[in-house]
């Protein structure tokens, strides 16, 4: 009798332990931690959105958002492997890096340690690692979205575009996208681009340029500005937003709700749906139904908030439309062609 009750209490014990290994409830395992790139997880764009869609996922399946959820902050980039590395030794079961120029890295780390899932934000994936996806986004789509609202408010026929480094394609493809848009609606419109001619480890990180750059595009007349550069954009917002007379257009989130002082003149954001994209692809991960490969997260336009009533009924149905067209593919927008 004491033989069968031992044992018992054996399979109880080995089953408790292999429940908590895989995070199955009760047992608090499951780990999420979040690699930046260069600059903080409270840039109110880029960094933000990805560490909320760990937050929210991390609320949805019962985590505990003080020890199983944790993000390190890349102060240089020769540390993208180390910090990658910390979380993979700590025995963490999901790493989410975000942004192109951690790709390799994200890589490399992947396959050292194949059974921790990798999200890439922002890192296509040429070829497929059946523990590592990129979380990729129609840039160009949004982009477009925000040049045909900027070309349709403007007054001056002249807008502008604050970017970060064209090193990152993705910024490349905000650009292109914004300024095929803007032309579908005016061929004429005169745009002035411009992207930080620093490092990438700067580009996204100075808002002092954004801002300078920002308004010496006023100064040549530009009434409609987007700015898709992190914490360099929000500098280009908030300097749009001393202006009289000026719209502008902010970048990866809907940044009405994160950079309030753009307030006065965020007329939209050009989003790709970060957050949401990392809760899918982190449910999927804990459910076993990790894609690998890339996984393509949503994009389009923000609310109008307090504009709504400013942009044009002519104008919110020909975004309609076009937005349609984008996503059944009766409008290119010559990105990558």
């Amino acid at each position: 009798m004491r033989n069968k009750l031992t044992a018992l209490l054996s399979i109880i014990v080995l089953a408790s332990l292999l429940l908590s290994a895989c995070g199955g409830s009760g047992g608090g395992k499951f780990k999420i931690g979040l690699v930046t790139d260069v600059g903080r997880v409270n840039d109110r764009s880029f960094n933000q959105s990805a560490w909320e869609g760990v937050q929210a996922a991390a609320k949805e399946l019962g985590l505990d958002a003080e020890t199983d959820i944790k993000y390190i902050e890349t102060k240089d980039a020769k540390d993208y492997e180390d910090n990658i590395r910390q979380f993979a030794e700590e025995g963490y079961d999901i790493i989410v890096t975000v942004g192109f120029a951690l790709g390799d890295a994200t890589i490399k780390m992947a396959g050292e340690y194949p059974k921790i899932n990798f999200i890439g934000v922002d890192q296509f994936q040429g070829e497929t690692m059946t523990n590592l996806t990129g979380l990729v986004f129609n840039e160009d789509h949004s982009g477009y979205l925000a040049g045909v609202l900027a070309a349709q408010m403007s007054k001056s026929g002249i807008i502008a575009g604050v970017f970060g480094t064209d090193q990152v394609p993705p910024v490349v493809a905000f650009k292109e996208g914004y300024e095929a848009g803007a032309k579908s609606v005016n061929p004429a419109i005169k745009i002035i681009s411009t992207y930080h001619p620093g490092e990438i480890s700067q580009a996204f990180t100075d808002p002092e340029w954004g801002a300078a750059t920002t308004a010496q595009a006023l100064d040549q007349g530009a009434d409609v500005v987007f700015a898709a550069g992190g914490m360099t954009g929000n500098g280009g917002l908030e300097e749009a937003a001393t202006h009289d007379g000026v719209y502008c257009i902010g970048v990866d989130t809907d940044q009405w709700d994160t950079v309030p002082g753009a307030q006065p003149c965020l007329i939209s954001s050009a989003m790709k749906l970060i957050t949401p994209g990392v809760v899918e692809l982190v449910k999927m991960a804990k459910d076993g139904k990790f894609p690998g490969g890339n996984y393509f997260g949503g994009a389009g336009l923000a609310p109008f908030h307090d504009f709504e009533s400013v942009i044009p009924q002519t104008v919110k149905d020909e975004l309609k439309k076009v937005d349609a067209g984008l996503k059944d593919g009766s409008i290119s927008t010559g990105y990558g062609q």
